[in-house]
């Protein structure tokens, strides 16, 4: 493995227009670039390394977890990781971990990270919950941290936030018509609602295109975790990033299809979070090459 977390290289890159309080103390940065606009609410730090992934595609562990501690650390505006993931979680707190499972899956390496990082704030690891499609396990959690990939998808456009939880609705199927529109009612439902405290979008290598099998020529290395205890905000900003990716391999604008309606719907409709990018402060930290957004 190479690097030892957002490296100095990165750094360096990452100095674009708008930084401002910039540090480096433990090997790590301190703040980086913001897109705020006034009267901003909803926070999504985006943090990136070249270092992420190893050559041949492998999670560089030791990187993404400085990559992780950042990214929560932005999002939830703590001067440390520890403070930021206390802020969030109770020692007593039963917390489920959802990862993606199928069409480019969480990096369950992430998932074991994050693992550690509740475990070193006090949550026991016997109520530390990797979820998939386990309902029940839901109902056990009074908390969760949403980790799904960032991808397209060829039923709701985009896969990734919103659509995670699709398998606890019991009717996964009713959640495709009217082109998944209704995927943000998921997440009201009694054993779901309130509980999600934290996303976290794997960024590491995203796909773009829809699958349902995942076609090479539409993945490519991004190297990022999205963080944001915004859902929507977070998804918003997932869709921002896959769709500069299209229109970038096309060379020319290539909207999503079916149109990933579900994310205006889950702000407009169910009051989830923010869609409106202009509403919403991006912290950009890293690797400055691609950002896409």
């Amino acid at each position: 493995m190479k690097g030892d977390g957002i490296t100095r290289r990165d750094f360096l890159k990452g100095t674009v227009t708008g930084v401002a309080g910039l540090a480096l103390g433990a090997g790590l940065p301190t703040a980086g670039a913001e897109t705020a606009k006034k009267g901003s609410q909803s926070v999504v730090a985006v943090v990136r390394s070249s270092e992420a992934l190893t050559s041949d595609m492998q999670v560089n562990v030791t990187v993404c977890r400085n990559l992780i501690r950042q990214a929560v650390m932005q999002a939830v505006g703590t001067a440390n990781a520890s403070a930021a993931w206390k802020k969030l979680f109770k020692p007593t707190d039963v917390v489920g971990i959802v990862t993606s499972k199928a069409v480019n899956p969480t990096h369950m390496e992430l998932a074991n990270l994050v693992k550690e990082e509740l475990a070193a704030v006090g949550v026991s690891e016997q109520n530390i919950k990797f979820i998939q499609r386990e309902t029940d396990l839901v109902k056990e959690c009074t908390a969760l941290i949403a980790l799904p990939a960032l991808k397209a998808h060829w039923l709701t456009g985009i896969g990734t936030v919103l659509k995670l939880y699709i398998m606890f609705s019991g009717k996964p199927s009713n959640y495709h018509n009217e082109n998944s529109s209704k995927l943000g009612e998921i997440w009201q439902m009694d054993f779901i609602k309130g509980k999600t405290r934290l996303v976290l979008i794997d960024a590491l290598r995203p796909t773009c295109d829809k699958g349902p099998q995942v076609d090479p020529r539409y993945q490519w290395v991004y190297g990022g975790i999205i963080a944001s205890t915004d859902p929507v905000a977070a998804e918003a900003v997932g869709l921002k990033i896959i769709q500069a990716k299209r229109d970038e391999i096309k060379g020319e604008p290539w909207p999503l299809s079916p149109p990933p309606i579900c994310v205006a719907a889950a702000d407009k409709e169910y009051k989830l979070g923010t869609s409106d990018l202009s509403k919403i402060r991006i912290k950009k930290l890293g690797w400055n090459e691609g950002w896409l957004i």
